[in-house]
């Protein structure tokens, strides 16, 4: 092992710790706790929320709900996962939530022939904007995109990630499979086009 391998293990191994003791205070009712837990998990929550809703001000009340959630249920929390699996489940429902509610709001589910319309080419030519592949998971079906984020991206296992979104765990290793191969077919068909 190497100076700075053993440095970065021993940065983590603090910050780990100082998380359990920030946690720990804040399950005591600790405000200022809370406060640094919060500013300590903001932009990765966030970010979670922003890949699975597509909106910003979307992925900003799910992520201030995120966190009202947790304020609320902290009492309750138990410390069976890491802190930041926790919220991030959190997070998860809160989005999951909001689409039921839209849904609801809409008038129903959508097709699969509306969800295959929504994510299709529009055919605006914008080379910088369709090689982006954060556009291109974004355009992804709402399940398919949900389970990448979640598994490929923050890498949860399929049991994690099946858990945290209600589904089964060989829906969500089909849902992966369907996302990549999405994510493939419209990457190569946009490289071949340009």
């Amino acid at each position: 092992m190497t100076e700075s391998a053993g440095v970065l293990d021993f940065e983590r191994a603090r910050r780990a710790a100082d998380e359990r003791d920030l946690v720990v205070a804040a399950v005591s009712g600790s405000v200022p706790a809370f406060e640094q837990l919060y500013r300590m998990h903001v932009s990765r929550v966030y970010g979670l929320c922003l890949r699975m809703t597509r909106e910003h001000s979307t992925a900003e009340d799910c992520t201030q709900e995120t966190f009202i959630q947790a304020w609320r249920a902290l009492p309750a929390f138990q410390g069976r996962s890491g802190f930041s699996t926790w919220l991030h489940r959190i997070a998860v429902n809160s989005v999951l939530a909001r689409g039921r509610k839209r849904q609801e709001t809409l008038g129903g589910e959508s097709s699969v022939e509306d969800v295959v319309a929504a994510t299709a080419d529009t055919g605006v030519e914008d080379p910088g904007a369709s090689r982006d592949l954060e556009e291109a998971i974004g355009r992804l079906p709402p399940g398919a995109r949900h389970v990448l984020v979640l598994s490929g991206i923050y890498g949860y296992s399929h049991e994690e990630t099946a858990d945290m979104l209600g589904i089964a765990v060989g829906t969500c290793k089909a849902q992966l499979h369907r996302a990549r191969q999405l994510l493939t077919a419209r990457l190569y068909r946009e490289e071949a086009s340009a």
